[in-house]
């Protein structure tokens, strides 16, 4: 049975036992994995060419996505703008992300190795060295790769601008 439009973005969106299972699935096929993560509140720009630059690393985009207690710890009580089930939905409907997968935990080191992905992706804020999940990923022959930041679009200074 095909599944509608809205229903394959919905299927998107996994627990993380039944992730682990997709991967080691998709492993055994040969597809390299790309793991990236994030809050993605407000979606804009900068995280378009980040994923962008994540899904041509390899052939399955996996993206772990704070739950909005986790958000609240790193960014604030005024933080998630939009709530978890939102901000999964919407980056499940992008055409380029394969699965997602909320993390409640401050990093995403358990789900990382819960995956074990082939490439690990961020942003320019970061260094290899920085990156959680770098030494356990290189650890068995993965890699992290940087993207570069694209200067002017975050979601804070979005945020910041619509307060003005």
């Amino acid at each position: 049975m095909k599944l509608s439009k809205k229903e394959s973005v919905q299927a998107k969106i996994m627990s993380r036992e039944d992730l682990a299972h997709l991967c080691a699935g998709w492993r055994v096929k040969g597809y390299k994995i790309v793991f990236t993560n994030g809050c993605f509140d407000v979606l804009h720009q900068g995280h378009i060419q980040l994923l962008l630059a994540a899904a041509e690393e390899g052939n399955k985009l996996v993206l772990g996505l704070n739950t909005d207690a986790s958000v609240k710890r790193l960014k604030g009580e005024d933080r998630p703008l939009n709530d978890e089930h939102s901000r999964a939905l919407v980056m499940a409907a992008q055409l380029f992300v394969d699965a997602v997968c909320l993390f409640d935990e401050d990093t995403p080191l358990q789900l990382i190795e819960a995956i074990r992905p082939d490439v690990i992706v961020k942003g320019g804020d970061y260094t290899p060295e920085t990156v959680v999940g770098n030494d356990f990923v290189t650890g068995y022959g993965g890699r992290t790769v940087i993207v570069p930041t694209l200067e002017g679009f975050s979601t804070t200074s979005l945020i910041n601008r619509m307060k003005q």
